[in-house]
Parts: structure tokens; C-alpha cells; sequence
């Protein structure tokens, strides 16, 4: 066991923050051999009980939960700050003639190390990943994320029609391929997959209804697409298929909402689509600098919060901005005072720490074993600097209570202020 003496931040059953200024975090194996949080606390009430076992004292540090990002796009990492104007124009423009050079192994590994460099070095942990629709893509993220000791989830993009040469993919062999890569990756180390139609215009019919069958076949692996993210995008949804009420109810149709269903965006949604997500328990990943840079329009956290559905934050890239979750929790809370709303919504500092570790868990089925530190957690953490920025030491002396330290962190810190990421 190791243990880890610093302020500590973790996440109660109901949301809310727990800090110690002065706490402990001890380290060590399950009777699996997993590395666990088997104790967290205040300092003077854990030390004595851990006799012999070295600590490492981190003084004016944070240690807090690794980030998790609930929908990102590897094989998009060089494909950030690409100018559109708007979702379909981007795609065709720039994500679909990228993604085509993902065919090459060698191409797919070398960008998955720099995705995954990324991602450690602003502190991400746990993340819900498209690869693109060739096999190779994920085998080269699987491998390296392997290699990591990282739990990652990601799977095979599904793409049958309406998609140009190179990314394309043919309907049974597509389904063969991710029953294939499901048997290999689902459930090796810390690894899962994720059915990934990429979004219903993309695929058949018969793609999306053997993407149901696999989902029913396989129940534990995940799913992830995209929808009602843009309004052109809708309306040619509807075109397609027009026997379902909604574009959401597209996936209800084919089987494709349940426990384990993420879809990215949500945005343009009534209180039906809000309701069909609460009862088949699908979760929503929130990607705010990514509707705002490609002007997709605002999530409507009060509607959610309203008929109470699931959702947690992400950074989309290369959609997104920026792989930093301080720049995602600061999109947010931009996106939560605009709003769909008149008023608006004032996202508390608590809540959107939450939504990007122990809450997106939550929305992954992952509550107790990732995003957060409590005892029983997979030990995956990052440990914080507030001294890393002269403004932010500024700001942060002056801190009165706990909500004012994390809001400062989430407006004025990035990748400068994780000092260290540590992977369980």
C-alpha cells in the first residue's frame, strides 16, 4: 500500500463535494489485485490507522478524481480547430477525408499515442471513445490504451451509406467486424466496447437493426452515437425515417436505448425524447465547445434536471475545442446561463465537477469504480497545483469556501495546473 497525504476532493452518494484540507489517500490492492482507494479522509483521523505504510506529502496540492470524457473522437485529434461552417459541411470537409487514412495500422497507432498523451496530460482517466469505422482503428487504440493500464471504452464506427470512399463501411461485414472486436477487447483488462453507429443518417436499416441484435446479444458492452445535435441534421433524420416520432426514437426503434446507451449532444429535444431517455436509462454526453464552435445550439440542462435523465460532460474532440475538462466545465456553466431557457441555469461549481468524474460514472454504469475516490474506487487520480498560474495562486488565496477553490480552478485552470496523473 502507498498512501498520499494532500487536500483531497471526492464526490458524496448525492452529488455533493467532499474536501479535507488536510487529507489522506491510501492506495492499495483489492482481493483482486486491483489497485483501490482503500481509505480517504481527513489526515488525523486515518493516519494512525495505516502503521508502517509510506505516505507521500504533496503540500499545497489537490488531489481529485481523473477526469472522465464521455464522448470523444480519437482518430479527430489533428482535426481540431478545423473552420465550417456548421456540422454536415465539417464532416465532409475535414472529418471524413481524415478519418480515411485510419485503414493504415501504422497511421492508427501513431495518433493514438499522441490521443492518448493528451488525455493523461490533462488529466483524463476514463473515456468513451469513437474510433472510425476500420477495425485497424480500434485494435491500435485498444493496444496502446492496453499498454496504459487505462480503462477506456470504444468500439467501431458503423457508417453504410451517405459516407464518401475510404470511411464507408459494407452492413454484414461491419456487424462481423464488431461481433469480432467485442469478443476480443470487451472486458480484457480494463477495456470495454461500444456498439458506434455514428449517427442514424449514416446508417441502414439493416445496419442499424443488426447493431439492436448485438446490443441484445451482448447486453454488458456499451453504445454510443450521436444525436439531435444540429438542425439540418434533423430534419434529414426525419427524411429517412419517417415512421419514427423522433430522431431519438430512431434508436428506440432499433433497439439501440437502454442502460449503457450514450448519445452525444441532445440538444433539440421535447419532453417526449427527455422521457424516453429517463425510461430506457440512455444518458446524454454534454459536448458545450463543441456546440459552440460548430453553432449546434444549447443543451437545456433544466429540461433535463426537469424530467430527470442522465447526462455527463465531454469534450468531442476534434468537434470540441480543447481536450481540457476545465474548458469543457467552463463551456458549461457559458451554455447553462444561455440556455434554452429564459433564465437560464447557474451550474454550481459541485455540480460541474461531478458531471465530468463521479457523475459521468454514473451515466456510464460505472458508479463506485471510477470518478471518484472513495474506498472500493479504482485508483485512477491526478493531483493538482492551484500554484501552477500566478493569477490562479491569486485567486485561489483568496478562496472563502470550497465552491469559490473549484470555481476558480474551472475558469482559470488547464493542463498547467495537473501537475501528475496517476493511473491505478
Amino acid at each position: 500500500m502507498k498512501a498520499y497525504r494532500a487536500a483531497l476532493l471526492r464526490f458524496a452518494d448525492d452529488g455533493s463535494a467532499l474536501y479535507d484540507e488536510d487529507g489522506l489517500l491510501v492506495i492499495g490492492p483489492d482481493a483482486s489485485g486491483r489497485k483501490v482507494v482503500r481509505a480517504a479522509g481527513a489526515y488525523s483521523a486515518l493516519a494512525g490507522n495505516f502503521p508502517g505504510v509510506a505516505v507521500e506529502h504533496l503540500p499545497g496540492r489537490i488531489l481529485a478524481p481523473g477526469f472522465i470524457d464521455l464522448h470523444v473522437h480519437f482518430p479527430q485529434t489533428d482535426v481540431i480547430g478545423s473552420p465550417a461552417e456548421g456540422l454536415l459541411p465539417w464532416l465532409e470537409n475535414y472529418t471524413f477525408p481524415h478519418e480515411s487514412r485510419f485503414a493504415d495500422p501504422a497511421y492508427a497507432q501513431g495518433v493514438a499515442t499522441v490521443f492518448f498523451d493528451e488525455l493523461l496530460r490533462h488529466g483524463v482517466t476514463t473515456a468513451l471513445t469513437f474510433a472510425t469505422s476500420h477495425p485497424a482503428s480500434v485494435n491500435a487504440l485498444m493496444e496502446d490504451a492496453q499498454r496504459r493500464g487505462l480503462r477506456l471504452i470504444a468500439g467501431k464506427v458503423l457508417q453504410d451509406r451517405h459516407s464518401p470512399d475510404g470511411v464507408r463501411d459494407e452492413t454484414e461485414q461491419s456487424l462481423a467486424d464488431s461481433e469480432a472486436l467485442i469478443q476480443k477487447w470487451h472486458g480484457t483488462d480494463r477495456l470495454g466496447y461500444a456498439i458506434t453507429p455514428r449517427f442514424a443518417p449514416s446508417c441502414s436499416e439493416a445496419q442499424l437493426r443488426g447493431a439492436g441484435e448485438l446490443a441484445a446479444k451482448y447486453p454488458d458492452v456499451w453504445i454510443q452515437s450521436h444525436v439531435a445535435e444540429n438542425k439540418d441534421e434533423i430534419a434529414w433524420a426525419r427524411q429517412l425515417f419517417p415512421a419514427s416520432r423522433s430522431y431519438l426514437a430512431v434508436y428506440d426503434d432499433f433497439g439501440l436505448m437502454r442502460e449503457r446507451a450514450i448519445y452525444a449532444h441532445c440538444i433539440h429535444f421535447d419532453d417526449e425524447d427527455r422521457s424516453l431517455m429517463r425510461s430506457t436509462g440512455a444518458a446524454a454526453a454534454v459536448s458545450p465547445t463543441s456546440n459552440l464552435f460548430l453553432g449546434s445550439g444549447f443543451f437545456d440542462f433544466a429540461g433535463a434536471d426537469r424530467i430527470g435523465f442522465q447526462y455527463g460532460l465531454a469534450s468531442d474532440v476534434g468537434g470540441g475545442t480543447s481536450f481540457s475538462p476545465f474548458h469543457t466545465m467552463l463551456a458549461a456553466y457559458y451554455v447553462g446561463r444561455e440556455g434554452q431557457t429564459k433564465q437560464g441555469v447557474s451550474l454550481s461549481p459541485q455540480q460541474l465537477w461531478w458531471r465530468h468524474t463521479a457523475g459521468a460514472a454514473q451515466a456510464l454504469g460505472l458508479d463506485g469504480v471510477v470518478g471518484n475516490l472513495q474506498p472500493g474506487c479504482e485508483a485512477d487520480f491526478i493531483v493538482l497545483n492551484p500554484q501552477a498560474m500566478p493569477l490562479l495562486a491569486r485567486k485561489v488565496a483568496h478562496a472563502r469556501n470550497l465552491d469559490e477553490l473549484l470555481f476558480s480552478l474551472i475558469v482559470l485552470g488547464d493542463d498547467r495546473i495537473v501537475e501528475r496523473t496517476v493511473i491505478s
